[in-house]
């Protein structure tokens, strides 16, 4: 669940971005729409805790943001956050499975190849699991990406842009794996983009969608 009340983020010698209240139950799906600097990024990163808003209270998985300190938040957002960036960020020199097993270490587990296995066969990828990033297609990655995000079985899973480099074939297929990955672990999905393919995409599957529009003003524009 993703629950936000007069939610804002100052940029240092930049204008506050102000964001729309939102209340959504444990799996629902959140579609973030508007233009390239609007703030998209900026909301994903509060809901992931990864920096506190200037006002504002953010509840995300049953837990008030603002009650997490530094260590306590690291370890949160390990297990609640699963997060699919634009940039995939896979590591060049490590393996499929070492990536993966990256997320495990960064969470404080020991590696668990049964669970990374897991992963990597719910998408379809498993044969892949010694491969480098370099050996991999686009939409292999990005499901070995996605693989990732959602290995410590997160309650909010965040896209940013999931689209934004793929063809119409490709841009579908990955809204759904997205959205099918989430029903599976009953997780929160929210999307941010700017590409009109997505909820068209979702409009097709009959999800309830709770859509948040935001708007770019030149001095926004500046900033992000």
């Amino acid at each position: 669940m993703i629950r936000s009340s007069n939610l804002s983020y100052q940029y240092p010698n930049g204008p506050a971005l102000s964001f729309p209240d939102v209340d959504v139950a444990q799996g629902a799906v959140v579609l973030l729409r508007g233009p390239s600097g609007c703030g998209k990024s900026t909301w994903l990163a509060l809901v992931a805790g990864l920096m506190p808003p200037s006002s504002g209270d953010l509840t995300v998985a049953e837990q008030p943001l603002s009650a997490l300190k530094t260590l306590t938040a690291d370890a949160w957002r390990a297990q609640a956050i699963g997060f699919l960036p634009q940039k995939l960020h896979l590591s060049a020199a490590l393996s499929v499975q070492q990536n993966l097993a990256m997320a495990q270490w960064a969470a404080g587990q020991a590696e668990d190849l049964a669970r990374i296995r897991e992963a990597l066969s719910a998408l379809g990828v498993a044969e892949l699991a010694q491969r480098k990033p370099a050996q991999l297609s686009g939409g292999q990655a990005q499901r070995v990406a996605l693989a990732r995000a959602v290995l410590l079985k997160p309650r909010v899973i965040l896209a940013d842009e999931p689209t934004a480099s793929l063809d119409d074939d490709a841009a579908n297929e990955a809204v759904a794996l997205l959205l099918g990955t989430a029903r599976r672990q009953g997780a929160t999905l929210a999307i941010a983009t700017h590409d009109a393919r997505v909820a068209a995409a979702l409009a097709l599957t009959g999800e309830k969608i709770c859509q948040i529009g935001l708007q770019a003003t030149k001095d926004v524009l500046k900033q992000l």
